[in-house]
């Protein structure tokens, strides 16, 4: 299964954005309302400058405690990511994000950020090609 085939299967408006500037309380509210593990962080929504997941702020918050609340998602944020095109192999990312111990990759159409796929949307769409596929040896089996 391509990547593309999974961005159209999941029912969302599209990837939940951040800016830089922004605090992490901010962020924080953003995850918990938006019910999501990780955010984009860019200035016009396209373009990502890094990426903040709930993991990174309780990190935070146990070196630091609550003080950290005040600072800027861009001091926090994962800069270096790892992203992938709607053409990649589902099993070609899983691999990276299992690789990379992280949970979120945008999908880059070159410089441009298309969505934003999970470890989740890769596991629940690998579990339906798995399903067809049974069903079909069933099928053979069966004689239908």
């Amino acid at each position: 299964m391509l990547v593309d085939q999974i961005l159209k299967s999941k029912s969302d408006t599209g990837v939940v954005t951040i800016a830089p500037g922004m605090s992490i309380a901010a962020a924080a509210e953003l995850l918990s309302s938006k019910r999501i593990g990780a955010v984009v962080v860019s200035k016009d929504g396209v373009s990502p400058l890094g990426i903040l997941s709930e993991r990174d702020i309780v990190r935070e918050l146990g070196k630091r405690g609550t003080g950290c609340l005040t600072d800027q998602v861009d001091a926090l944020m994962t800069r270096k990511l790892v992203s992938c095109a709607p053409n990649d192999l589902a099993d070609a990312v899983l691999a990276k994000m299992t690789e990379g111990r992280f949970r979120h990759m945008p999908v880059m159409k070159g410089e441009q950020m298309v969505g934003l796929i999970s470890i989740g949307d890769v596991v629940k769409a690998r579990l339906s090609e798995l399903a067809m596929e049974k069903e079909a040896l069933t099928g053979m089996i069966m004689g239908n």
